[in-house]
């Protein structure tokens, strides 16, 4: 099989525990965007959290994407054109914060480039650290968001929120898509929109095939593309059932897990074509 499209979640898929890329991953990657294969960065990551990643692999120069929010935005990064958007109404907002509240935990959610919260907690703080976005401590979460918004997080203890996702799934898996992207982020966007459906929208644009993708992710909010792509790959970090899913375990993001996986199913077969 030939593989035209690679799809990579970024937080212990592509980057390593240090934030960064690895060399031998880098190099894999842009070798196979020379030859002409696109590369998709799909992460929970609000837009701006992920442009110094494409950037440092030159998205724009080889026409490939980001699928950002989960799902929630798809960017054609060369041209900088919105492929696609989803949002929550202020509606969803309120009643989500409302629930937060009635569950015991914390909540933000993104507004231009500030994250948005009331709460000075360390999961949010995490949040600053991984998109670079500054932490804007509102009086009121819900005075503070007045426009819709890709998605909101409640965040807390990891075992704290599993009890609260599970409540949630049932009380609210008919409104909204709810997954875990981290043990202490629960994310919830519009329903129906995840990296799998996102990234079935943009191989339709592009004209790729299902079959003609590599998805690799860790987490469970990678569930859904993994299962999609022609060749879902978990990776050595991930849990025990994300691996079940995967059509492939490859290495882990601290081993070069993507790079092995691009030079085994990706430049490999570019040779022998």
């Amino acid at each position: 099989m030939t593989y035209k499209m690679i799809v990579l979640d970024l937080d212990d898929t592509l980057l390593r525990d240090d934030q960064t890329i690895s060399d031998r991953t880098k190099e894999a990657l842009m070798k196979a965007q020379e030859q002409g294969v696109k590369v998709v960065l799909a992460s929970g990551r609000p837009t701006y959290g992920m442009l110094p990643i494409a950037d440092e692999l030159s998205l724009a120069k080889y026409g490939s994407f980001i699928l950002s929010f989960n799902g929630g935005k798809i960017i054609n990064y060369e041209t900088k054109e919105e492929l696609f958007s989803s949002t929550l109404p202020l509606t969803a907002v309120k009643k989500l914060y409302e629930l937060s509240q009635r569950e015991g935990v914390d909540i933000h959610t993104y507004v231009g480039d500030e994250i948005i919260t009331e709460s000075d907690n360390p999961y949010t703080k995490i949040e600053s650290e991984l998109t670079r976005l500054p932490i804007n401590l509102a009086t009121s979460f819900v005075d503070a968001v007045q426009e819709e918004v890709v998605k909101v997080l409640m965040v807390g203890n990891p075992d704290k929120l599993k009890v609260v996702e599970e409540k949630l799934q049932n009380e609210l898996g008919e409104e909204y898509s709810i997954m875990r992207s981290k043990p202490f982020f629960l994310e919830f966007t519009e329903k129906g929109v995840t990296k799998g459906t996102s990234l079935n929208q943009l191989i339709q644009q592009c004209g790729i095939k299902r079959e003609e993708v590599i998805a690799m992710g860790d987490s469970y909010n990678d569930q859904e593309m993994i299962e999609f792509a022609g060749l879902g790959v978990a990776m050595g970090n991930a849990p025990d059932d994300i691996k079940a899913i995967a059509n492939h375990v490859t290495d882990t993001n601290m081993n070069d897990g993507v790079a092995k996986v691009v030079e085994e199913f990706v430049l490999r077969e570019l040779v022998k074509a």
